[in-house]
């Protein structure tokens, strides 16, 4: 999982420092969003020619790493 994660990228120069795939300008929420609306990662890679399989792999692995965070806080 983690060469997948290699994957992800932050620059707060891309995208306003949302994690982006390989430092491209492709929002991991963004690809989340498009495999839950029931894209298929077959469709995507017809959409976006310069993605891999992987690396929608790499947003789902991201999304899971997420979801083991222990607790959420309320900032004010």
């Amino acid at each position: 999982m983690e060469n997948l994660l290699n994957r992800i990228t932050i620059d707060p120069q891309i995208c306003h420092g949302k994690p982006c795939i390989r430092g491209l300008r492709y929002p991991v929420e963004n690809m989340l969003e498009l495999l839950a609306s029931g894209m298929t990662v077959e469709e995507l890679l017809e959409d976006y020619p310069d993605l891999e399989k992987e690396d929608f792999l790499a947003c789902i692995a991201y999304a899971s790493k997420l979801l083991h965070i222990k607790s959420i806080h309320k900032v004010a």
